[in-house]
């Protein structure tokens, strides 16, 4: 199966790969230092401060949306995923496809009726545990 991805999707993924990586905390880590330590030339002045804040608000404001966009291509595949899994697997309910598209009062009822067979098993477990 060939994927076509976007420019966008290409750089967020490029981008969210390296942040990641021990490399780019150092890089971080040494440009703060590097600033932390520039202080006392420019005598802690408005502007020297400024350039750090404003620095890591860009940063930050754009690392935002681009490991958004990379978190909903990996949600979305993996709800793909299990979807396929539910649907493979024969005891399993299809209704159970594409839960993420059910609205909260939805998914609440759900929720109990898991709940319910979850202290059934856990009941009949112990029951069979006394034994």
């Amino acid at each position: 199966m060939k994927t076509k991805h976007s420019a966008f999707n290409k750089i967020a993924r490029s981008v969210a790969k390296f942040s990641g990586r021990p490399i780019c905390f150092v890089v971080a880590a040494v440009v703060i230092l590097l600033w932390a330590l520039s202080g006392p030339f420019f005598h802690f002045n408005d502007t020297w401060q400024l350039v750090i804040n404003t620095g890591t608000t860009i940063v930050t404001f754009l690392m935002v949306f681009l490991i958004q966009s990379t978190q909903n291509s990996d949600t979305e595949a993996m709800q793909i995923k299990l979807d396929e899994l539910i649907r493979a697997i024969e005891p399993a309910r299809n209704r159970m496809l594409s839960l993420e598209q059910l609205d909260e009062e939805e998914l609440d009822v759900l929720r109990k009726e898991f709940d319910i067979l979850a202290e059934k098993a856990r009941q009949e477990e112990d029951d069979n545990t006394a034994r």
